[in-house]
């Protein structure tokens, strides 16, 4: 029995059906697992979404989590992957006082440095946007919260593996 913790992260193939994340989450409250980050979107297959969740557990309670959420009916098949598995960005907005970008040369410096990108400004604020692992975005956030963050918002993790899944030979059958 494996009880040491990693960080994994859980691909879900669905049916796109109101109320699904409800239980999905539900899942994880009942024994009392913290969701790190949780994203939902459509997949490489028409008409089926994709829930990408990352948790911090052991593998034993990984491998219990994945029989229950695909115990739902319209998840069609659930994969867990640790880390060194997966591909993974996160991405994030930052909006700062637009006078800061002009008058602090410094930001001008973290901007570039760290990769992030304007997106708009005018003459009350500016947003960036920066993608990358967790870390590098908590690295710019505590870079410009120095100067003042009027709003921040990040994104959960989209991860795709670097093993080939079988999904898509699965879901092609699912649909016909």
């Amino acid at each position: 029995m494996s009880t040491e913790v990693h960080t994994y992260t859980v691909s879900i193939y669905t049916e796109n059906n109101i109320g699904l994340l409800n239980r999905i989450s539900a899942i994880f409250q009942r024994r009392h697992i913290n969701v790190e980050s949780i994203n939902s979107s459509i997949s490489e297959i028409d008409g089926v979404s994709r829930f990408t969740i990352v948790v911090s557990i052991s593998e034993d309670q990984m491998k219990k989590i994945i029989g229950q959420i695909e115990k739902q009916v319209e998840v069609i098949k659930a994969f867990y992957h640790a880390e060194e598995d997966t591909i993974y960005q996160e991405s994030c907005l930052f909006k700062i006082k637009s006078e800061l970008l002009f008058e602090e040369r410094q930001i001008q410096n973290i901007i570039k440095d760290s990769n992030a990108r304007i997106v708009t400004v005018n003459r009350e604020f500016f947003v960036l946007e920066k993608s990358g692992r967790r870390h590098e975005i908590e690295l710019l956030y505590r870079e410009l919260s120095v100067f003042g963050i009027m709003q921040f918002t990040r994104s959960g993790r989209i991860a795709v593996t670097k093993d080939e899944m079988k999904i898509s030979e699965m879901l092609q059958a699912f649909n016909n």
